[in-house]
């Protein structure tokens, strides 16, 4: 069995990282797998954790009181779920909901802040990563809100 530092290798968000900071971070991680119709976490509950999936996919979602559920991203292999354990009031924004069978590394938020703060290189790559992830995850949205509303705005 490869250990979670070997894993973190693989995936984009920690792959830049110097051995030594995916060191670190691992032994904030664990292995966690979550079956099809599971929640990984739900508005408003605790974000005490970050995700990367290493394999499945898993809905980002928000409730609509008149339309339910709507699915506002789905993710996948590689990809981080979570950011909520970075920002105070440590309170996830969304339901995470389990398309197809996943794994992930799940790390503690509280241990990664911890990390971070002791070591403000390991931080600021921290961050790096996130902004990158908000970055990207802003495009998409602006290219889905493009696609809903396309020519319709004009009419």
């Amino acid at each position: 069995m490869r250990s979670i530092e070997d894993l973190l290798e693989e995936l984009p968000f920690t792959k830049a990282l110097s051995p030594e900071h995916r060191a670190l971070i691992a032994s904030c991680g664990q292995n966690r797998a979550f079956r099809a119709g599971e929640y990984v976490f739900r508005t408003g509950e605790p974000a005490d954790w970050f995700f990367l999936i290493r394999k499945g996919r898993v809905a980002l979602e928000v409730y609509g009181p008149t339309r339910g559920a709507l699915t506002v991203e789905t993710v996948g292999e590689g990809d981080v779920l979570g950011w909520s354990w970075l920002f105070e009031p440590y309170v996830y924004s969304f339901d995470a909901r389990v398309v197809r069978d996943t794994r992930v590394i799940a790390f503690d938020g509280a241990c990664l802040r911890g990390k971070a703060d002791a070591d403000h290189e390991l931080g600021y790559q921290l961050m790096r990563g996130m902004a990158r992830v908000f970055t990207d995850r802003l495009e998409a949205t602006r290219m889905q809100l493009l696609d809903v509303y396309g020519d319709h705005a004009s009419s």
